[in-house]
């Protein structure tokens, strides 16, 4: 049981669904509340979209002023996904692709696959693929057509000269790093362009709320001065 709540934590479809079931229902409160001026709705809609811009923001900063923890988190990610490659294939494909993208292998170095049990590098395991690495981690080659799966044989084994001949041997948290430190604007930019339509909506659901109060007042006021007799 244990085993399968790992691999569920770090599978992406899982992730995928309960943003978008998240993403559906914070929608759905927005568009029918204004529809049909519900302000439960509205309320529901302004509340959790401030909730989610409060959390962007406390994650941003905590990742920077607390970037050794972060960094330590994200490699706690990396090799719980490095241990589940072969469980998930949508894990399996972002890994690689992750790999070949920044052409790096492992979360440290390409010695973190023996993590996994099947590249596991003990005498004891059976695996054909026993101290190798995906074939992700492996150098490009221009002319190459077909792929060769197998480029990843053995690495392992070899020392960090022999091997770098053949894969990368640096690991994709160093790489992720610089990524970040490389393009500090364009994630800027990216934050910023959440982080807008988020106030925007807030600011609109708050404005319709009030404009909705004020007309249930101004109902109630002529309602009461209807029944008055000497209105």
């Amino acid at each position: 049981a244990e085993a399968a709540m790992a691999c569920l934590a770090v599978d992406p479809t899982i992730l995928l669904v309960v943003v978008g079931v998240l993403t559906f229902v914070i929608t759905f409160c927005g568009c029918v509340g204004s529809l049909r001026e519900n302000i439960c709705l509205l309320q529901t809609f302004s509340v959790c979209l401030t909730v989610i811009f409060l959390l962007q923001l406390a994650a941003g900063v905590l990742g920077f002023v607390f970037s050794d923890k972060a960094r330590g988190k994200v490699s706690e990610i990396i090799n719980g996904a490095i241990v589940h490659y072969r469980d998930d294939l949508d894990l399996q494909n972002i890994i690689d692709f992750g790999q070949k993208e920044f052409s790096c292998c492992g979360g440290i170095s390409y010695k973190d696959w023996s993590q996994n049990m099947y590249f596991n590098c003990t005498a004891a395991n059976p695996s054909r693929e026993r101290c190798s690495v995906p074939f992700s981690c492996c150098l490009r080659d221009a002319a190459e057509v077909v792929i060769n799966t197998m480029c990843g044989q053995g690495m392992q084994a070899m020392s960090y000269l022999e091997a770098s001949a053949f894969i990368h041997t640096n690991g994709c948290i160093d790489k992720l790093v610089n990524w970040i430190h490389s393009n500090l604007f364009l994630l800027g930019g990216i934050a910023l362009g959440l982080a807008v339509p988020q106030l925007v909506g807030i600011l609109l659901a708050q404005i319709l709320i009030n404009q909705i109060r004020d007309q249930v007042k101004l109902q109630l006021y002529n309602q009461q001065h209807r029944a008055d007799p000497w209105y």
